[in-house]
């Protein structure tokens, strides 16, 4: 599934400098790793499969920094070195946001977590950063996150973590609720068609109540790419909620 947006901004308030040269969409839930999921690991197989192929297209970009985006207990940068732990969910296994770093530092959350395992499985790459967001961050603190994620590097790529809802039937962990398909494939159309505006209107109220863990990290990207400036093609490679939560994965770039 493809689209692309049109969507002149006009001059980047980076006078003229575009440093978004593209973004990749993934979600984070731990049993993306097959040591956590075990015997269940095949039924992420595709997932998995859509998330190597958004991470492969970001990185062919030739990216100088790359930009781990997710949410977390409070919104800001984490400083390397940092960490993650798979502990919580019952396997042994530390993920450094830097492979190959002299100690744990930080502690980066579930989020950023999974995005430096995605990584890892890429072997050499850019250097790398991690912003977290507050889920229940507002317009303001999105807007200079995005500010402050647009300004990292001449040519930045975003590797941005977020599950849709978790309210997708009775088994779901937000149980079920009328709202969430027609909210996920809202959000399934504004990110394979690259719609800053739809993901700009997310309402939060709606999203906390569904549960849904990519609203404030999505509306981070948008307010990225539209200061960035410019025409923004989007793909959709994944779409699915196997455990009542939705997976999205897609890959934007500059047309």
């Amino acid at each position: 599934m493809t689209g692309s947006a049109r969507r002149r901004t006009g001059d980047s308030r980076y006078g003229g400098r575009v440093p978004l040269v593209a973004a990749a969409v993934c979600p984070h839930p731990p049993l993306l790793v097959p040591e956590v999921a075990g015997s269940a690991a095949p039924e992420l197989d595709d997932l998995r499969a859509a998330c190597d192929s958004a991470v492969r297209r970001l990185l062919a970009t030739d990216p100088d920094i790359v930009v781990l985006l997710g949410t977390g207990p409070v919104t800001g940068p984490i400083r390397t070195p940092a960490t993650g732990s798979l502990q919580p969910w019952g396997v042994d296994l530390d993920v450094p946001l830097v492979p190959g770093q002299p100690d744990r530092g930080a502690v980066l959350p579930l989020s950023l977590t999974i995005g430096a395992w995605l990584l890892a499985r890429h072997g050499t790459r850019p250097p790398v950063t991690a912003v977290q967001v507050a889920a229940d961050a507002g317009q303001a603190e999105l807007a200079a996150l995005a500010d402050e994620v647009g300004a990292a590097g001449d040519r930045v790529a975003l590797l941005v973590l977020g599950d849709g809802s978790a309210c997708r039937g009775e088994k779901a962990p937000g149980y079920d609720d009328a709202r969430a398909l027609p909210y996920d494939r809202g959000v399934a159309a504004a990110l394979a068609d690259a719609d800053l505006d739809a993901l700009l209107d997310l309402d939060p109220v709606v999203s906390t109540e569904l549960k849904a863990a990519g609203r404030a990290p999505w509306q981070v990207l948008a307010g990225v790419a539209r200061a960035a400036g410019g025409d923004w093609r989007g793909e959709l490679l994944h779409d699915s909620a196997p455990y009542g939560v939705a997976y999205f994965v897609a890959s934007w770039e500059r047309v």
